[in-house]
């Protein structure tokens, strides 16, 4: 039985929710780069390169990957189905984002080219670990990082976090959530991986709104507590319990929302 106050909370989540998850109010989300690309095997590589930069300031987050989509010019998986690796690391050799080199660029990118050639898109790879009987995407997303992690030619890589490590890997639950979901804001495509199976990606802001809403006591942002977070909110929604996630983001980011009034409704 769901208690009383998970009932209110989604009540709150729902309006949240109708609010804000529309397409207008995703400028500056590194989401609005897949939005002009209508093949999925484009759109997929697109958002691997978004969500793997989306660290760090959002208006640096935004140049780093438009810097590196000019650069693949008008299809990123044609780009990457011709380069070689010696192409991937001259293309990117003077890029930086944050402490993330151009060489981990190139090198990142050589993976999933690598992936593709084996599978015939990022899609098929991740789908090839996903089995019926698993509770999440855990099993199938450390499969996926161990795939990219064991044919990359450094021995570590800034954008690829591992969740065999403890980490939320919040930047990969979020491209999940990108090809995965499919409503006004996420464009979706990844149509055999379920909602209900879907990780919160789990990042500061989010664990403070999480903490604030009583959905996990741990003080670490880490895959134990992501996955804490993704309980309580299957409690509330079990077919799609990474729904509220960009709306609830917009809390505290953007300057007509009011966080501490939304948390006010609740008593807290």
């Amino acid at each position: 039985m769901i208690h009383t106050s998970f009932l209110i909370i989604r009540e709150r989540l729902d309006e949240l929710y109708r609010l804000y998850n529309r397409r207008e109010f995703v400028y500056p989300d590194p989401l609005q780069f897949l939005y002009g690309y209508s093949e999925l095997h484009d759109r997929e590589v697109i958002g691997f390169i978004a969500s793997s930069l989306a660290y760090g300031r959002v208006n640096q987050i935004l140049k780093s990957v438009s810097t590196v989509l000019e650069r693949m010019n008008h299809s990123p998986f044609s780009f990457l189905e011709n380069a070689s690796l010696k192409q991937l690391r001259d293309t990117f050799s003077d890029f930086k984002h944050r402490f993330t080199t151009g060489d981990e660029l190139a090198s990142m990118l050589w993976g999933a080219k690598l992936m593709i050639e084996q599978y015939g898109s990022l899609y098929e790879c991740f789908l090839a670990d996903l089995k019926d009987d698993q509770d999440t995407v855990l099993p199938a997303l450390s499969a996926f990082v161990k795939k990219l992690i064991g044919v990359i030619p450094v021995d570590q890589n800034s954008l690829l976090a591992s969740p065999d490590k403890g980490s939320a890997c919040k930047r990969l639950n979020l491209f999940l959530r990108w090809m995965v979901r499919q409503d006004c804001v996420d464009p979706g495509g990844w149509s055999k991986v379920p909602l209900s199976k879907l990780i919160i990606p789990l990042d500061t802001h989010m664990h403070k709104i999480c903490l604030l809403l009583n959905f996990t006591r741990r003080k670490q942002a880490d895959m134990r507590t992501a996955m804490d977070i993704t309980h309580a909110f299957r409690k509330m929604v079990p077919e799609d319990p990474v729904r509220y996630d960009f709306a609830l983001t917009r809390l505290g980011i953007r300057n007509d929302t009011d966080m501490d009034a939304f948390f006010q409704d609740f008593g807290f």
